[in-house]
């Protein structure tokens, strides 16, 4: 049985429910090694995987280059047998690679019949198919990225740009920024780059269990474990709400089902080659693929024996539960092996293996997304690969010579959550100084791995002003160079700011007006009181920032256009607003602010002024310059060449497709119209001599198709399918008309017997009883006699040779229905509705007070007076009228009216 999280069932609750901005559907990508799943949420439909042009739930990760077009997904993947060449697999190995880095020359062993050069500027890898046909790992990902987006625009039938992608949690930095660039090259923007073992952790989730999962994903590229603890946490702002975190995390990263697939395509060619010694088949491309393929179709049944060992970490005994993810998992060998090193009864097979990862990558487009509301989940992943920074500064020895120390800090250690911003202090700096940005110590990783992971340095970041900054400020004391960092919820690391900070004491004057007051007089000059007044948006931020340089500092917040707090640090004099909570820790437990809980704001501000010497810090930014050390990014000019490039792809595959479809429906036309000039009923309404004309025309196009129709353009293509249509237009019609003939008029008939039959009914009712009036009886009558067009119009269509255009035409037998079938449903509405009559009281003669009356015998009665003809309401009335009609309410149906009110549960 499919595990459904608990979680899930409130996503269908919340998920579709639009915020103010105009609703849009997100997307997930999962990019698989060999395939990709993809999933959307739109309103309407909380999660759903999007089915490809195939109506499969996964599709092929392969681009095939042509000459003149591009082919994606099964139609690419067939491309890979019959032209290995042109068709491009696997190449997420390649991303943020250098050239002579292991993976890429795993990457020739696996693919030889690829040539891949390199970008001089760059170092990295380029795939050259031809002179002018060459594409970098980025702008492949690009397409299949672009792809994607249509498959999920068709399925979600609305424009879909917001994604969420899944990367493999051994990325690095220089990976993870590749499949940044390659998204802005299909101008698809990314929510979050997350970690696939994340997502699948994401979809499994629990909500109220304290659990400890071990979820084993074996992929065709690689393989990865996690381990993910499951709790409930209480956050200060929403309550108790449901967490994962990422606890550890173990990978190999050529292990996997391509893997297995090659070693069972080598022992098939070593039995090939050894049957067949003259020949060598590893000489012949597209032999190996086919091999190569159907080593993939054994995969299912045969177990591999590989080389790699996979690790399991030793707290096996605090796991509750190992889940199976990915496609390589269902090898029975794999299954074997890992239930044997875990200890454990039976593995967890409870969650889509092949979807999980997509499902849970959606479900955070949705959170992240500003049209959708969802129930929080918090996420902490985890930086498996340590950062730190490094940096050199001159030091005094005991016997008074200098030496250099080269110093090392830890930014963000192994398996430190993120997102999480973090600030290094530099105290012993006055002039411009540079530091490194390296990855830390990898010692967990073996040589290979390694060896494959490229560069082990960033960034070299050289600072710029810090000179100038504590020349201006010579009167101030340093608090040092503070450089703020962020690692974002993509696992990318940036380097925001680098400000250098100082602070004084300032004298306190008695004179000096109170704190309380000036809070009061900035606030009514800022909303009003002698200032400029501020806009609805304008940017508070700056405008206090002028006003109060010698003043109290104000940090006002905005949201949605809207003030909603303002806080007071008494800083007078600062240059800029931006404050490091650290900062704010230490200027706290400075100033030493009494926390009597008697005390009232005021009071505590006019107490700390006159203990507390006030303090005035200012911030000066640093000008950066960075110089990545691993791979560099694409320059702006590279960037727009790459999105022209594709666009111009994209463009002439579209084209491309309109002329084939134009081309398709031609040749269908001709080819159609040929076998129906045979047919019976097209020969029956026309001439011979019409049907040749037919012919000719036909064979005339035909011909021209072969002999010219491969260059024709678009335009020529339709026009000369529009001329053909005019040509067999009356012919066409004909027979249509005649097609149509039988079932019109056995309806006009059929409503002609029951509008009778209704009419006599209705006349016999008795005049006491009676609900119709003369005039709506009449105008019923009138419809029915005029439907006696029928015989008229026939006696004219049978006297006209069947070649000749008919003046019996099917539109004006529906337009006698509808006018009869009005009339006939306005009447029985009505009597669906009508209230029976009350039956007429005895009369009776009323005794007056004080006189003896005599009461008439009771067969006496009074008659009322006749109504006049001439007094009918409708007599006058035109017989066309909007009667209300009841769509079910069929001719002689006497159940009751429909009162409506299903319609609005």
């Amino acid at each position: 049985m499919r595990h459904v999280p608990l979680w899930s069932l409130t996503f269908l609750l919340l998920a579709c429910l639009p915020s103010e901005t105009d609703a849009l559907a997100v997307m997930s990508v999962d990019l698989g090694s060999e395939s990709m799943k993809i999933a959307i949420v739109k309103p309407g439909v909380p999660m759903e995987i999007v089915l490809n042009k195939e109506s499969q739930r996964k599709t092929p990760v392969t681009v095939a280059l042509k000459e003149n077009e591009r082919l994606f997904g099964d139609s690419a993947m067939g491309m890979s047998i019959k032209n290995p060449k042109i068709a491009l697999r696997y190449f997420q190995d390649l991303l943020g690679k250098h050239i002579d880095n292991p993976q890429v020359t795993l990457y020739r062993w696996r693919f030889p019949q690829h040539e891949l050069v390199k970008d001089e500027r760059r170092q990295t890898v380029i795939f050259k198919l031809s002179h002018e046909m060459q594409y970098s790992p980025e702008e492949i990902l690009a397409m299949v990225l672009n792809y994607s987006r249509g498959l999920a625009e068709e399925f979600a039938e609305q424009p879909v740009k917001d994604a969420v992608i899944t990367v493999p949690v051994y990325f690095n930095q220089a990976e993870r920024r590749a499949v940044l660039h390659a998204a802005q090259m299909a101008d698809l923007k990314v929510l979050q780059l997350i970690n696939d073992n994340t997502a699948v952790a994401l979809n499994y989730g629990h909500r109220y269990m304290q659990l400890n999962i071990m979820f084993y994903d074996m992929g065709a590229g690689s393989t990865v474990c996690t381990i993910v603890t499951y709790q409930t946490v209480k956050t200060k702002d929403s309550g108790t709400q449901p967490q994962l975190q990422i606890r550890g995390v173990g990978f190999d990263r050529t292990l996997g089902g391509l893997e297995m697939e090659y070693r069972l395509r080598d022992y098939l060619v070593k039995l090939f080659n050894k049957q067949q010694p003259s020949k060598d088949v590893r000489q012949n491309l597209r032999a190996m693929a086919k091999l190569l393929k159907e080593a993939n179709r054994l995969k299912t049944i045969l177990s591999a024996n590989a080389d790699h060992a996979a690790q399991v970490c030793p707290c096996a005994d605090e796991i509750d539960q190992v889940i199976l993810v990915g496609g390589a998992t269902r090898v029975p060998k794999v299954q074997e092996v890992l239930l044997k090193a875990v200890g454990k009864d039976e593995l967890g097979k409870n969650i889509n293996a092949d979807e999980a990862a997509a499902m849970g990558a959606v479900y955070q487009a949705a959170a992240l997304s500003k049209a959708f509301k969802v129930k929080p989940f918090i996420v902490r992943d985890a930086a498996i690969f340590p950062i730190q920074v490094e940096f050199t500064r001159e030091v005094e020895e005991q016997d008074k010579s200098k030496s250099l120390k080269h110093n090392k800090r830890i930014l963000f250690q192994r398996m430190a959550p993120y997102p999480q911003r973090k600030v290094i202090t530099f105290n012993r700096y006055t002039d411009d100084f540079e530091f490194y940005v390296n990855y830390g110590d990898l010692a967990f990783l073996s040589q290979d791995d390694l060896q494959a992971f490229g560069s082990l340095n960033l960034t070299t970041v050289k600072l710029r002003g810090v000179g100038d900054s504590f020349r201006k400020h010579s009167d101030y004391e340093s608090k040092g160079i503070k450089a703020h960092f962020n690692m974002d919820e993509s696992g990318v690391l940036s380097l925001d700011q680098v400000e250098s900070v100082f602070e004084t004491v300032v004298e306190d004057k008695p004179e000096e007006e109170s704190t309380l007051t000036k809070l009061g007089n900035t606030i009514s000059s800022l909303f009003g009181g002698g200032g400029p007044t501020l806009e609805m948006g304008e940017n508070l931020t700056e405008t206090v920032q002028v006003r109060c340089s010698c003043v109290p500092l104000f940090k006002i917040f905005v949201a949605s256009e809207m003030v909603l707090q303002i806080d007071v640090f008494i800083y007078p004099g600062v240059a800029s607003l931006t404050q490091d909570p650290k900062e704010k820790e230490e200027s706290g437990k400075e100033e030493e602010v009494s926390k009597s809980p008697g005390d009232s704001t005021a009071t505590k501000m006019e107490e700390k002024k006159l203990k507390v010497p006030k303090k005035q810090k200012l911030v000066d930014e640093i000008s950066v310059e960075l110089d990545v050390r691993d791979v560099l990014d694409l320059l702006e000019e590279e960037l727009k060449s790459s999105v022209k490039k594709l666009q111009d792809l994209t463009v002439r595959d579209l084209e491309k497709q309109e002329r084939e479809k134009s081309a398709n429906s031609l040749e269908a036309f001709i080819f159609e119209t040929q076998d129906k000039l045979y047919q019976e009923e097209y020969q029956f309404v026309s001439t011979e001599e019409q049907r040749g004309e037919i012919s000719r025309k036909l064979s005339e196009a035909s011909n021209w198709m072969e002999e010219e129709g491969y260059r024709a353009t678009t335009k020529e293509l339709k026009e000369k399918l529009s001329e053909l249509k005019k040509l067999c237009r009356s012919l066409f019609f004909r027979v249509e008309e005649r097609r149509k003939w039988p079932d019109r008029l056995n309806a006009l008939e059929n409503l002609l017997n029951h509008s009778n039959i209704f009419l006599k009914g209705a006349r016999m009712i008795p005049e006491a009883d009676q609900i119709f009036t003369e005039v709506e009886l009449s105008t019923l009558e009138k419809a029915i006699n005029e439907t006696t067009w029928k015989n008229e119009t026939l006696a004219e269509q049978n006297k006209l040779p069947p070649t000749e255009k008919p003046t019996l035409l099917s539109k004006d037998i529906e337009l006698k229905i509808a006018a009869l079938d009005r009339e006939v449903q306005y009447l029985l509405n009505k009597a669906k509705f009508a209230k029976p009559r009350p039956k007429k009281e005895k009369n009776t003669t009323k005794t007056d007070s004080g006189k003896n009356a005599t009461a008439p015998p009771d067969s006496e009665k009074i008659i009322p007076p006749k109504e006049e003809k001439g007094e009918d309401k409708r007599e006058d009335v035109s017989p066309v009228r909007e009667p209300p009609i009841i769509e079910e309410a069929t001719l002689g149906d006497q159940s009751g009216p429909d009162t409506g009110r299903d319609s609005f549960v």
